[in-house]
């Protein structure tokens, strides 16, 4: 077993949405670690906030499990090129498309996009999402509520409605919720009312779509190393973000990836309206 970075972290604090090469100690991907075994081998996938963080993971997973891989990301080109070296590394292709999915027409042309690129689109990941944190609900101004739920989950609905319009039987759809969907942080009331929106949306699609050979469903995290921790959490939460967990950690975003292969693989064929939590031991009830 992997033995992977345990706070307290040195205080640390950026810009949003926050970048890898800043960070200390510096996620891991799995760069060193994801060994593929064909599982999605010919097949095609669209990842929103692909650029670093889980997104990154998921898109080197997939390039090495045999994926083709389209990166929704909204302007952060370095760090998008950066997982497109991965995947290419990898063996597979990969674009990257910059652009606000808050807009549903950029949303409809990822899809097309995918289509004109690779001819096929068999999992879509809908992982971006946009958080902040303030101490009261008086604080919160009216466009950072609209902006989080622009992003988090009306851009889900534009996405997977695209997507459904292509999709064949045997596609995934695959979102990222949250630990927050069912434990919510009241430093975090926005992102953590999208989250329980999205595993609500999730388990509702899934019986809307079964009949069309389409699965859905989601991942739900619990505190994870990425980018939009030191950019959105003061600098002394963010020394010590993680340790809350049983295991007294963040996740390392390597290790969330298995669980989204196993969602996209089709030998879980019957997996649908799922809620796979990766909490390191915090429950969700």
């Amino acid at each position: 077993m992997k033995d992977y970075p345990t706070p307290p972290f040195p205080e640390q604090t950026q810009d949003m949405p926050g970048t890898t090469d800043k960070m200390d100690p510096r996620p891991d991907h799995g760069e060193e670690s994801y060994e593929g075994s064909g599982r999605l081998t010919g097949m095609a996938a669209l990842i929103t906030g692909g650029d670093s963080g889980i997104g990154r993971a998921v898109a080197l997973a997939y390039a090495r499990e045999g994926a083709d891989v389209i990166i929704s990301y909204l302007e952060e080109d370095d760090e998008a090129a950066e997982t497109r070296h991965l995947v290419e590394e990898a063996g597979r292709r990969c674009y990257i498309v910059p652009g606000n999915i808050a807009d549903a027409d950029h949303c409809r042309a990822l899809v097309r996009e995918a289509m004109e690129a690779f001819g096929r689109l068999d999992i879509l990941v809908n992982n971006a999402a946009h958080q902040a944190t303030f101490d009261s609900l008086l604080d919160i101004p009216d466009e950072e509520w609209e902006n989080t739920f622009a992003i988090n989950i009306h851009a889900m609905f534009y996405l997977c409605k695209a997507a459904l319009g292509v999709m064949k039987p045997g596609s995934s759809i695959i979102n990222t919720a949250s630990i927050n969907s069912d434990k919510p942080s009241p430093g975090l009331i926005a992102y953590a009312a999208t989250k329980g929106a999205i595993q609500n949306f999730t388990n509702g699609l899934a019986q809307l779509v079964a009949d069309k050979g389409v699965r859905v469903n989601c991942v739900a995290p619990g505190p994870v190393w990425t980018p939009l921790i030191p950019s959105t959490m003061p600098g002394e939460t963010v020394s010590h973000f993680g340790e809350q967990s049983p295991m007294k950690r963040p996740a390392q975003p390597a290790e969330l990836a298995s669980a989204y292969v196993m969602l996209a693989d089709p030998r879980s064929s019957y997996t649908s309206g799922a809620t796979i939590a990766v909490t390191g031991g915090i429950p969700m009830m």
